[in-house]
């Protein structure tokens, strides 16, 4: 665990390159004011590139499960993902067929109030649950979306077996339909 300047607090997780970050806010009697990003914190932790698009989103009903999306090459990219309202059950899969930890998954519970974010490195999918109503993520991107270039694992695939905390209340068509991983699956080449 390192503790930088007293702006973040950053733990690795068990899956290598990937950390937890939990942002210390500067209280006093106004309020507090707090970091979300730096690039010279987390370059350090083998972020190299710049964020390049950033995203919000907001989901209105406790259970839902957003995920487990990714993109391919040439676009592959890194997320910062933090809550900003409500809480949810954070998910990242390692699609890196290389790795030791290839096809684990590590969750990590993220909300407003415990101020953590994930640093998800390139080679990963992300998803998340919905803990409470009325959840907004806020994602920083290290590469702009690419339609053609998007793609996803089902979150309820067997083979991931991601213990969500909550029976799965809404998903999106899109990630209902997508396919269970099958012996054609090769991962995410970085």
């Amino acid at each position: 665990m390192t503790n930088t300047g007293k702006r973040f607090q950053i733990t690795p997780c068990p899956l290598q390159g990937l950390h937890r970050i939990e942002r210390l806010a500067l209280e006093d009697s106004r309020g507090w004011f707090e970091r979300l990003y730096c690039f010279n914190t987390f370059s350090a932790l083998g972020l190299k590139k710049t964020v390049q698009q950033m995203n919000r989103s907001f989901t209105v009903q406790k259970g839902s499960v957003r995920g487990m999306h990714f993109q391919r090459a040439p676009m592959v990219e890194t997320k910062i993902v933090s809550c900003t309202q409500g809480e949810v059950f954070d998910v990242a899969v390692d699609l890196r067929p290389d790795s030791p930890t290839y096809l684990k998954w590590h969750g990590e519970i993220l909300s407003a109030s415990n101020r953590r974010s994930l640093l998800i490195p390139d080679g990963f999918a992300h998803g998340f649950q919905t803990l409470s109503d009325d959840c907004e993520m806020l994602y920083l991107h290290t590469t702009a979306f690419a339609a053609e270039l998007a793609d996803g694992l089902n979150p309820l695939d067997p083979k991931l077996a991601i213990t969500w905390p909550l029976a799965v209340t809404e998903m999106s068509p899109g990630d209902q339909q997508r396919p269970m991983l099958t012996a054609e699956f090769k991962g995410l080449i970085v």
